[in-house]
């Protein structure tokens, strides 16, 4: 089953097990997912439907990465080749360029809002910016 199939608690649960996977790198990469999908609800909001569109698709491959990455992680600790080191770390630099898109995208639409929703866009580009510097942080680790 898919890390996004999991229900919060199940996630939440497989998180805190004592296995290599899932680990940080699903949570910093469902973390940039749940701001996209705050991206998208602003949009919504500021009626900018390229900005839905992008979320939409910002947050269904961060969902995809993060099982990519429990996947990358399980393999490399199969067998620590020079392959499954470089997927250890292009997992989550490919994280931290969405989420860096997804806060910029934030940016865009919180300076199109006047409601209270601009706080919503706040929240989505602060858990981008944060799952962007942490996924970056992985990657060096990792390398």
């Amino acid at each position: 089953m898919s890390l996004s199939e999991r229900t919060v608690g199940e996630f939440l649960a497989a998180l805190g097990e004592r296995t290599p996977a899932p680990a940080s790198g699903a949570a910093t990469a469902l973390t940039a997912a749940l701001a996209a999908a705050l991206v998208e609800l602003a949009g919504r909001f500021a009626g900018d439907d390229d900005a839905i569109v992008r979320a939409k698709a910002l947050w269904s491959r961060l969902s995809e990465l993060a099982d990519e990455d429990a996947a990358a992680y399980t393999a490399f600790l199969a067998a620590r080749t020079d392959e499954t080191r470089e997927r250890i770390v292009a997992v989550p630099l490919e994280v931290a360029e969405c989420a860096e898109e997804v806060a910029a995208l934030a940016e865009r639409v919180r300076a199109q809002l006047r409601t209270a929703v601009v706080g919503d866009a706040e929240a989505a580009r602060d858990l981008a910016t944060t799952a962007a510097k942490v996924a970056r942080r992985l990657a060096e680790m990792n390398g």
